[in-house]
């Protein structure tokens, strides 16, 4: 898609997972930080975190827009997300702001993006559906690799070797086991 950078910004309270518990923001931006290191094409913002509250697409872009007025914005998401977009909020001025890349997911097809599966007045089904990105398909998710560390399981190859440093050096991710002992006399 010619992107000349990616800047990852974490959200300070994802909209759509008020359930999930986050890892405290300064852990997730310093593992953001310390998995794009070295890749002068990756940039880390904090602004969403700065911001604090409910993190919307749309507050985030206009405030990039605001920022940046030369740069011609582009906002990646996963396959998964596609579907939901009709529940963000403003979605339609979020299709204005920035052009949508879709990333594919092992699962995701693209031959019923339409009006009705998308829930989009056009022309958006069609142009979000010419900017799906494809190729090599690698099944990574962030709940799987939570439930990974709170089982105790390995994460080896699902993040970089520095980001799992941290997630064990900080104890990320591991449930609190309270055990009561009970006595009988």
């Amino acid at each position: 898609f010619g992107l000349q950078r990616v800047l990852f910004i974490p959200a300070a309270q994802p909209p759509h997972k008020p359930s999930v518990a986050l890892a405290p923001a300064a852990d997730r931006l310093a593992m953001l930080r310390l998995a794009v290191a070295g890749d002068a094409r990756f940039e880390v913002s904090d602004l969403e975190l700065k911001r604090g509250g409910v993190s919307y697409t749309v507050d985030t872009l206009r405030l990039l827009r605001t920022q940046r007025p030369e740069a011609a914005l582009s906002f990646i998401i996963g396959g998964d997300s596609l579907r939901e977009l009709h529940t963000w909020k403003d979605i339609y001025t979020i299709l204005e702001l920035a052009e949508l890349v879709t990333v594919a997911r092992p699962g995701f097809r693209t031959d019923d993006l339409n009006e009705s599966t998308l829930r989009l007045r056009d022309p958006w089904p069609q142009r979000l559906a010419a900017q799906v990105a494809s190729g090599h398909l690698v099944e990574i998710s962030s709940t799987d690799i939570r439930q990974r560390v709170e089982r105790g399981r390995s994460i080896r190859y699902l993040v970089s070797g520095p980001v799992e440093q941290y997630i064990a050096d900080h104890a990320l991710y591991r449930q609190q086991e309270m055990t009561r002992s009970t006595r009988w006399s």
